[in-house]
């Protein structure tokens, strides 16, 4: 078995999850066994005009506890072209790339949800059984902490959806969760900085056009080391 890097590279990785590391090798690859429509093909390039669209972005600068700042935008999403779970490979790739980060293995990571253009066919592509493998990457699969999950924008149908993936999350998920509607600016500048927010959410940082696209080139630089997790990082049968 070819282990990613980031699992071998501090022997602390305590300092990452409260799991021993052996766990977290076992919970990440049944997690990766149970969800191969996610898992089995980590290129971006399947998937590139997602990124095009402008849906996902990571801040250049970390907040002001040293966690990573990502942001997603549900308008930039087409269900007609991108399933659920291609849209959620998005979050893995980004995250496959920056757990390698020693900072963002101490500090984690806080994502901004822009709810804005959320509708029905959205909301019908998130089932019981997604929302279930969902939550389980936010709870003890994967080496990265979720610090905070911020939601804005959204529409009063999407908290059915919400109901269906919270009873999945964890206690200390559950209370990182932040709904601040769509007068959001004044509470959302509670917890991010204007300083590293683009524009568009009333900050100064640069414009998401640009974040958008750094990224995305980030992303297609890596597509080999993305490959070969999925290929090396089989999920395998552990000792019983």
């Amino acid at each position: 078995m070819v282990v990613p890097i980031y699992f071998c590279v501090q022997s602390n990785l305590l300092s990452t999850c409260y799991l021993s590391s052996v766990q977290l090798l076992k919970n990440y690859h049944k997690w990766r066994a149970e969800c191969p429509e996610i898992t089995a093909d980590l290129r971006p390039s399947p998937i590139l005009n997602l990124f095009h669209a402008g849906y996902h972005a990571v801040l250049r600068s970390r907040d002001d506890s040293g966690s990573k700042v990502l942001i997603y935008r549900i308008e930039h999403w087409d269900p007609k072209q991108f399933t659920a779970y291609e849209v959620f490979r998005v979050s893995l790739i980004t995250s496959e790339l920056i757990v390698k980060e020693e900072e963002t293995q101490r500090n984690g990571v806080k994502a901004i949800f822009d709810l804005q253009g959320w509708r029905l066919v959205h909301a019908f592509q998130i089932t019981p059984t997604m929302a279930k493998r969902i939550a389980a990457v936010m709870a003890d699969s994967f080496p990265l902490k979720v610090r905070g999950i911020h939601l804005i924008n959204e529409p009063l149908f999407f908290h059915p959806v919400f109901a269906i993936i919270k009873p999945f999350l964890p206690d200390k998920i559950k209370q990182r969760v932040h709904l601040h509607g769509s007068n959001y600016i004044p509470t959302l500048h509670q917890h991010f900085s204007a300083s590293i927010l683009p524009p568009e959410y009333g900050g100064t940082g640069p414009a998401m056009s640009e974040l958008c696209e750094e990224w995305t080139d980030h992303i297609m630089s890596s597509e080999d080391y993305l490959l070969s997790i999925s290929q090396n990082t089989q999920p395998t049968e552990g000792p019983g």
